[in-house]
């Protein structure tokens, strides 16, 4: 990361390196929701292949989601206290724990069955509700990622900052909804 961090420094412009990233965020903000949404669909098992479920993975995801949640909220303490540097690993921390997150959630569900919700009444409709914006956000969460990350790497302080307020919320909701969501499906696991 030095020598990306180098290379920003040294190319000078941070709306030129901005509009050199722009189509690889484009199209990781397209493809990994096709990809999650497709694999989604794959069992390996339906397919024939001799794998076991890989039950042990939900609370490993959803501890990464509270992870990730802790993270964001003391990345957001360290730049406030002008530590720049903490404020930066820890953001690369949490990106990678998001994508910790997806591979496992990805691998979890291509080799296991979906658990349905048992709850009833208006505990459904909670976790319904929570489950649905969760998803929606969590898609709508990358390109907000993505860009905030390129600006403050880049150097366009004003322009990140302004981003940040918008996708540090989006963020933590998704981090923590994710662990709301494992809580309260965690007991049909298995039923």
């Amino acid at each position: 990361m030095k020598a990306i961090n180098r290379r920003f420094e040294m190319q000078g412009d941070p709306d030129l390196i901005e509009r050199k990233f722009n189509k690889w965020i484009v199209v990781l903000s397209i493809a990994i929701p096709l990809v999650v949404a497709i694999l989604f669909g794959v069992n390996l098992r339906d397919l024939g292949y001799d794998v076991k479920p890989l039950t042990f993975l939900p609370p490993i995801y959803a501890t990464i989601n509270g992870v990730t949640a802790v993270l964001l909220i003391w990345a957001v303490l360290a730049i406030r206290k002008g530590n720049r540097k903490l404020h930066e690993t820890l953001v690369k921390i949490c990106i990678g724990c998001s994508a910790a997150f997806l591979i496992m959630y990805v691998a979890y569900h291509m080799t296991a069955e979906s658990t349905p919700f048992g709850g009833t009444g208006t505990v459904r409709y909670v976790y319904f509700f929570i489950l649905i914006t969760h998803i929606l956000l969590s898609i709508v969460i990358i390109p907000f990622v993505l860009v905030t990350f390129v600006r403050g790497l880049s150097g366009n302080f004003a322009k990140h900052r302004k981003l940040a307020k918008i996708t540090f919320p989006l963020w933590l909701y998704v981090a923590v909804t994710g662990v709301i969501v494992y809580l309260m499906i965690s007991p049909y696991y298995g039923s």
